[in-house]
């Protein structure tokens, strides 16, 4: 892997998962010598992460890790319901269905993961992105694909928003069974309605945890 990837992989990784939070200052100098790399690689590594909208330039400050607010977060919601919604009705026309209905069989038993502790609510969330993947996949459109694999990449970031609410998740695993099952039953009207509701629920939580907890764009939730 080339010096630039790696770097870019590195902090794209850090901006995600919060080790590198909105506003950090993302110094040549300092990235360089963390990451281990020169800072030519780190230049294209930022230039990167610049385009995706991950970090952006600050005037006196040199480039930062971009800002995330409910505003964004709304319009990120109103994109992902036109291309997941049109993905889970691809893949209902087009997806394996015994795959789809393992698939909502999992999220059924969701509920032990989500009860337990934080390990175990973090394989309910690769059960999700398992989910995701399987309909990417299925909905066989390269351009859809590629667009909701960047946006996503925000989706990450905006989860952090919101605390990991019992019950909001419990009935979030109901929903992505509902999906699951609609698509393996070849039903993209339904998939499509199911995905519909699962946002609108999800980007209801996010706004209500939003105004019920002052500043919290510049905290991270556990």
């Amino acid at each position: 892997m080339r010096a630039s990837d790696r770097a870019y992989q590195a902090l794209r990784d850090d901006i995600v998962e919060w080790r590198l939070p909105p506003g950090t200052v993302l110094g040549e100098v300092e990235q360089a010598e963390r990451l281990g790399v020169s800072r030519t690689p780190l230049r294209e590594a930022l230039g990167r992460l610049t385009a995706e909208g991950l970090a952006a330039p600050h005037s006196g400050r040199g480039v930062v890790v971009t800002a995330i607010s409910l505003d964004h977060a709304v319009e990120l919601f109103e994109l992902r319901s036109a291309l997941e919604c049109q993905a889970a009705s691809l893949a209902a026309r087009r997806g394996k269905r015994e795959q789809f209905r393992s698939l909502q069989q999992e999220f059924d038993s969701a509920a032990a993961l989500l009860r337990g502790d934080d390990p175990d609510r973090h394989r309910y969330y690769e059960l999700v992105a398992r989910l995701d993947t399987d309909i990417d996949e299925a909905a066989a459109n390269t351009y859809l694909s590629q667009a909701l694999k960047n946006l996503r990449v925000h989706l990450v970031r905006i989860r952090r928003l919101a605390k990991d609410n019992p019950d909001r998740l419990l009935a979030s695993a109901t929903e992505h069974a509902n999906i699951a099952g609609a698509i393996a039953e070849g039903d993209g009207q339904l998939a499509a309605a199911a995905t519909l509701l699962h946002l609108h629920n999800s980007l209801d939580h996010l706004k209500s945890t939003q105004q019920s907890t002052p500043q919290s764009s510049e905290r991270t939730a556990s």
